[in-house]
Order: C-alpha cells, then structure tokens, then sequence
C-alpha cells in the first residue's frame, strides 16, 4: 500500500497532460477489494485496459480480466472524462458490455440473462503526463485502483 501512495504522490507531482488532447491509455488492476468479501472471491483481476480518448474527452475501450470467481471476462464501453479544472483530478464514467460471468456465478450480475449484461463504472482518477491511476467503484460489489501509461 505504500507503494501505491507513492505513486499516487508521483502522479500528482508530475505536469499533467492537457485537457483537449487525443490519448490512449493502457492500465492494468493494482488493488481491489470486495465490499462483502467471501472466501470465492478474487481480488487479484489481472486486468489489462487499452482505451482512446478524444480531444472532446470521449472515450472508448475495452478490457480483460478475471471477474471476482476467477472467471475470464471482458467489458467493452465508452464513456467521458470529466476534469476538475487546471490540475490533475478527474472522473469518468463509463457504460457497455460486460462478458464472462458464467454458471453457478451467472446471477452474480444483473441482466445476464444472455450472457451479456450492462454495465456502468464511474472512477475517479489523477493524471500526470504519461501516467494515470483510477479509482473505480464496481457497482455494489468491489472497488479496484488501476494505474495505467498514457500515449
């Protein structure tokens, strides 16, 4: 955890990027923790995100992970960034498709009837130049911090 803090403190030390610029951002899981953790839960998501975000900070993305029974899941969304004036703090939310919750865990996620069920996260982040970490609340379930490079 303190190496998290540390990164934190870097991120909002460094010059952030510019507000109206086209971006990628790539960023994997560092830390999640469930609400009501029970012993089948996984808070270890290896989570791999690749998403572009336009200059009117619109994005769109898609990413990979081990859902919270150790299941391969994607999530395909866009969405917005919302920066909180000049400095490094934003929030984002975004909303699509969420993909893997499979048997006995199918019910685990609302309208999963087909397989496929939508999904909203809101996160709040800070940005430096080339790096990025979020904070993303995982409806009623989990929260998870993610840090990611920018290009």
């Amino acid at each position: 955890m303190t190496r998290l803090l540390m990164f934190l403190i870097a991120v909002f030390a460094a010059s952030t990027a510019h507000a109206n610029e086209t971006r990628w951002l790539l960023q994997t899981s560092v830390f999640t923790s469930h609400h009501n953790p029970k012993p089948e839960h996984n808070n270890d998501q290896k989570l791999v995100s690749l998403e572009y975000a336009r200059q009117d900070d619109w994005v769109v993305g898609g990413a990979s992970f081990l859902n919270s029974f150790s299941q391969r899941s994607a999530y395909v969304f866009t969405g917005r960034y919302f920066d909180f004036g000049p400095g490094p703090v934003f929030a984002k939310v975004t909303g699509g498709l969420m993909h893997g919750y499979r048997g006995e865990y199918r019910d685990k996620i609302p309208l999963n009837h087909l397989g496929v069920a939508p999904a909203i996260i809101p996160a709040v982040g800070v940005r430096g130049q080339h790096v990025s970490s979020e904070l993303s609340f995982l409806g009623a379930a989990a929260v998870m911090i993610t840090t990611g490079l920018q290009f």
